[in-house]
């Protein structure tokens, strides 16, 4: 067979094959002649590529540019073309040499997917497998794994491609539970999954997590529940709630979906309550009461449209029984017995399929105790809370066994050291519930377990006991309400805290007896039922104890007078202020004073005097100015008028400077009215002399100068004026100059009055600069 003309050898190309035959098995020369004529036609390069390929079969290089050219040719023809069938040869012819050449085999693999020729593909990358040492395979399983992957490839040979994978790279699990996923492959899926986790030693390559991995199967078990076998679910969906609790909710409603899926209706039921009173979060809750009550509405909706159906399924059956019965009576009686006594079976109300109310009444019921349920959910989170254990209660209203049943589990479970709030207020609140229903004896029951708890403050304690008292005083028990009061103050004897000291844990009740709130308490009682002796035993022993305060030594000395012990309820006062330090003190000393001044006046002059002697030099300055008011008015009522003036002249000295202005004005008011408005001017003078505020000396000296004027003395006045002027800043003090000015205006002259204008510029002079002072020295502190 001849070539054609155009596949001959040019003149150009002579050069070249002069050199090939001296040389043919030179790489550089045959690439350098395909270099040459890479403008000619492909088949006089096939030609070349031929010639040089059968001198250099082992060339890479040579087989790489062939092929690719060869790829080139074939890109845009239709698979079914003859050229393909000539390309794979060409591969095949290629790999007796390359077959450890991966690149040669990736471009065969991929031309024959492009082929979809499936088979023949699978065996190929099964024998590049083969060929290629491991080290390389990892070019060859990523697009064999995209192969098998794409759609119309039969299931078994991508399962059995994945698993012979996973045995060369085990850590591409996931992948493969991903391709059993998608191709709903859910049993093994399932199984592989299981494994996955119980490996402690997987690490996933793809980010996910022991929880998000845990929460897939879970998925994958609960939805294709029926497809799934040979695993237990329940076991499995379990540990994955002790195991993450964060997902506890939806796990729990998983678990229920599970048995809902297999027809176990009755089971999810039992797991979603069983869900519902583990869980410990309200968000938990909230998600199995939700699924819970969605799968309870289904159930009835699904049952009733299946009664619709039934009921016209059995008026037809009804028609055709009696029509076939009415034929063949005499003919199959047997037949018709059995008929008989199946209908009668199905009558029965155990098989009764219309149980709609049922349904309809277990919802409303699962709603109504949707509050009892969320609060067993906030008790779970802490049992000690007493708050909510009050909450618990209050849903049972007007259902006293589960209120009694209530408080019953409550005061067990609350710990009240632990306890969150008043534990106290469940008992007393428990035996009020009794009391409501008149059942004193298991009222008392309660109150008498109560004050045996050890709770964490006294006061708890001692509000069991006053509560205690109180219900009886409510039912008129006095003496037993004093009776209990008495048992609460009883100190404990010496055995008894020798005991205690020696367990080393002292509960309450060993200090019970020094509670002040139980004393008060006891005290009202006995003021109120007792007698005037056993009243005055618990005065004295409250300050025994030494827990009085000032009110209960002012009501003790109160109960003296008022049945006449006047020296004993002084005695009390006086026991009182040795007690007590200021400021808590004041009251008894001003009460202590009053009555005595008010019982003895005049007649025990000499001892209200050293009462109040002692009573200002104990008293701070701020606490003074009552006492000297009250000592001055002792004076003037029952003893001198001049030790009066000398009480009323020391208080000026004594108090605070913001209390001495008012002091000297009720000096002066009283001087005044004692000895006359003249008497006052030495006041006055001390006063401005005594080293008062600037303000209340400017105040001070108006006062002055006004008494000046009124008595006619206008040179004193003015005088007076001039001493004050001072003190009044003219920019601030506007009041004071327009009084001056009026004064010059109505008694003055125009020297006086130029006088008054000279002293208001030099005073406005003095505080400028002072001001200008000031301000400098700011700037100097700043740094400016």
């Amino acid at each position: 067979m001849s070539l054609p003309k155009e596949l001959y050898p040019s003149q150009d190309d002579l050069l070249y094959e002069e050199e090939l035959l001296r040389n043919p098995f030179s790489l550089k020369l045959w690439w350098r002649y395909l270099i040459a004529i890479s403008d000619a036609p492909f088949k006089k390069r096939f030609i070349i590529y031929e010639r040089a390929l059968k001198a250099l079969p082992g060339s890479y290089k040579l087989w790489h540019a062939y092929l690719r050219e060869r790829l080139e040719i074939v890109r845009n023809l239709p698979v079914t073309h003859p050229q393909y069938e000539t390309l794979n040869n060409t591969f095949e012819r290629a790999l007796v040499t390359m077959h450890k050449m991966p690149r040669i085999w990736i471009m065969y693999l991929l031309t024959l997917t492009e082929q979809n020729l499936i088979s023949k593909t699978r065996r190929t990358y099964d024998r590049a497998l083969c060929a290629l040492p491991v080290t390389q395979h990892d070019r060859i399983w990523e697009p064999y794994l995209v192969f098998v992957s794409q759609k119309g490839i039969p299931i078994e040979t991508p399962l059995r491609v994945f698993r012979r994978y996973l045995k060369y790279d085990p850590s591409h699990l996931e992948d493969f539970i991903e391709f059993l996923m998608n191709s709903s492959l859910w049993q093994e899926a399932v199984e592989r999954l299981a494994s996955v986790l119980n490996d402690d030693q997987f690490f996933p390559i793809k980010g996910k997590t022991n929880h998000r991995l845990w929460l897939e199967l879970c998925d994958l078990l609960t939805t294709h529940a029926t497809e799934v076998s040979g695993l237990n679910v329940d076991a499995i969906i379990r540990g994955g709630i002790r195991r993450f609790t964060d997902e506890v909710g939806r796990l729990w409603t998983s678990l229920a979906d599970y048995y809902i899926r297999r027809n176990l209706f009755e089971k999810a039921r039992d797991i979603f309550e069983e869900g519902m009173k583990t869980v410990v979060t309200v968000r938990d809750f909230s998600v199995i009461f939700d699924a819970y009550s969605q799968f309870e509405e289904s159930m009835v909706a699904l049952k009733m449209e299946n009664m619709d159906l039934s009921d016209e399924e059995e008026e037809e059956d009804i028609v055709e029984d009696e029509d076939e019965d009415y034929i063949r009576l005499d003919i199959d009686l047997c037949k018709s017995k059995s008929k008989f006594q199946k209908k009668i079976f199905k009558g029965f109300w155990l098989h009764d399929n219309k149980d709609v109310d049922l349904r309809l009444a277990r919802i409303e019921h699962l709603m109504n105790r949707r509050p009892e349920l969320a609060n067993s959910v906030l008790l779970r989170q802490n049992p000690h809370n007493v708050e909510q254990w009050h909450r618990r209660v209050k849903l049972f209203e007007g259902n006293p066994t589960k209120q009694i049943l209530t408080y019953t589990e409550a005061v067990r479970t609350i710990d009240p050291i632990k306890a969150v709030g008043k534990p106290h207020t469940l008992w007393v609140d428990f035996a009020k519930l009794y009391e409501t229903y008149n059942d004193l004896a298991n009222a008392r029951v309660i109150f008498d377990k109560a004050v045996q708890v050890n709770y964490k403050t006294i006061d708890h304690l001692a509000s069991i006991w006053t509560e205690w008292a109180e219900m009886e005083l409510r039912h008129k028990n006095f003496k037993g309400a004093l009776e209990l009061m008495r048992r609460a103050t009883a100190e404990p004897s010496v055995d008894v805290k020798r005991r205690v000291a020696a367990d080393g844990n002292e509960p309450v009740q060993m200090k019970l007896h020094k509670s002040l709130r139980l004393w008060t308490f006891y005290v009202d009682l006995e003021e109120s039922l007792g007698t005037l002796d056993s009243t005055w035993a618990v005065y004295e022993r409250i300050l025994d104890l030494r827990i009085a305060t000032p009110q209960i030594i002012i009501n003790y000395a109160f109960l003296l007078e008022e049945n006449k012990y006047f020296e004993d309820a002084f005695k009390v006062y006086e026991r009182g202020v040795k007690i007590f330090k200021y400021p808590h003190v004041k009251n008894i000393w001003i009460t202590y004073l009053s009555k005595f001044v008010k019982r003895y006046r005049k007649t025990k002059l000499e001892r209200a005097r050293e009462l109040f002697e002692h009573a200002i030099d104990t008293a701070p300055a701020d606490a003074l100015k009552p006492l000297y008011l009250q000592y001055a008015k002792l004076e003037e009522d029952y003893g001198l008028v001049k030790r009066a003036m000398k009480v009323y002249d020391q208080a000026t000295k004594a108090v605070p400077n913001h209390e001495k202005l008012g002091m000297y004005e009720i000096y002066i008011a009283r001087a005044a009215e004692i000895f006359g408005v003249p008497k006052t001017r030495e006041i006055y003078e001390q006063a401005m002399e005594s080293g008062l505020p600037d303000k209340d000396v400017k105040t001070m000296c108006l006062k002055y100068a006004e008494l000046e004027k009124s008595l006619g003395e206008i040179d004193r006045a003015r005088g007076i004026y001039v001493f004050s002027s001072q003190f009044a800043d003219p920019r601030s003090d506007a009041d004071f100059w327009d009084k001056w000015r009026e004064f010059e205006v109505q008694h003055g002259n125009e020297d006086t009055f130029r006088e008054m204008l000279r002293i208001k510029r030099s005073v406005s002079a003095s505080y400028s600069q002072v001001i200008f002072q000031q301000k400098n020295q700011k700037r100097k502190r700043i740094g400016y």
